[in-house]
């Protein structure tokens, strides 16, 4: 008995797996990233998806990328990063928000919690993907937590999906449970993503995001899929995502 048991929850966490939930039914989504590029990489190919299915969709980018040109100062590193993720968010069709946390030095405080809800209200998604809580990057932990503390006092009024970031050297320990086909989206999402030039984007595609890339789309029978966590807050999330 335990054995049916057991082989029956394996084939329905398969069926659950072969669902595409996060693309078809939402008029709203933010994806909120912790740095310029984070959006683009972790699912730029299901904006994309959702985008074209009548979904409107706005990239939330928590930083300006401050630290991330060596070199530049901080002040010069946000203006091209900034410009930079304009750039992508034009080609991809998605409006750009920016928000005040600084790259190296976000926070977690009142002021902040209140930034991440006020945001999150004035915008009402009704779906919100942003960086798995557990992550080497601390800018990354930063967003997501106090992404998870909006929705928490939004009474869950938005599905949260997770997604992953050069899994292994930052993202850890993720394991999915939805996956997206991006076969149809990934060329526009490799070049929206070499719009962040100052990234060594070609190297960090071929190194990691092809690959995860690719992975996922083994794990899901394609050959492109960009893979979520779906934080489950009720039972019946379990036969809805």
């Amino acid at each position: 008995m335990r054995k049916l048991f057991t082989l029956m929850l394996l084939m329905l966490a398969a069926t659950l797996m072969a669902q595409e939930p996060i693309t078809g039914k939402y008029k709203k989504a933010l994806v909120i990233g912790a740095h310029p590029d984070d959006p683009e990489s972790m699912c730029g190919g299901t904006m994309l998806k959702l985008k074209e299915q009548g979904c409107e969709v706005v990239c939330v980018y928590f930083t300006c990328g401050e630290g991330g040109i060596p070199g530049k100062s901080a002040e010069e590193a946000a203006a091209i990063r900034r410009q930079e993720s304009i750039n992508a968010c034009e080609v991809m069709g998605i409006r750009p928000v920016f928000m005040t946390q600084i790259d190296g030095d976000s926070q977690v405080n009142k002021e902040r919690y209140k930034e991440m809800k006020d945001l999150i209200d004035r915008e009402q998604p009704d779906l919100v993907i942003t960086h798995w809580p557990i992550d080497a990057h601390r800018d990354h932990r930063v967003c997501s937590i106090l992404v998870y503390d909006a929705w928490r006092r939004s009474d869950h009024s938005f599905d949260l999906y997770y997604g992953e970031v050069m899994t292994g050297m930052q993202t850890q320990m993720f394991a999915p449970t939805v996956y997206v086909n991006i076969d149809s989206t990934v060329e526009q999402k490799r070049k929206a993503y070499l719009c962040h030039v100052s990234q060594g984007t070609a190297a960090n595609i071929e190194k990691w995001h092809e690959v995860i890339g690719r992975m996922r789309g083994h794990e899901f029978h394609c050959t492109h899929a960009e893979a979520f966590v779906k934080h489950v807050w009720k039972s019946s999330d379990l036969l809805d995502r």
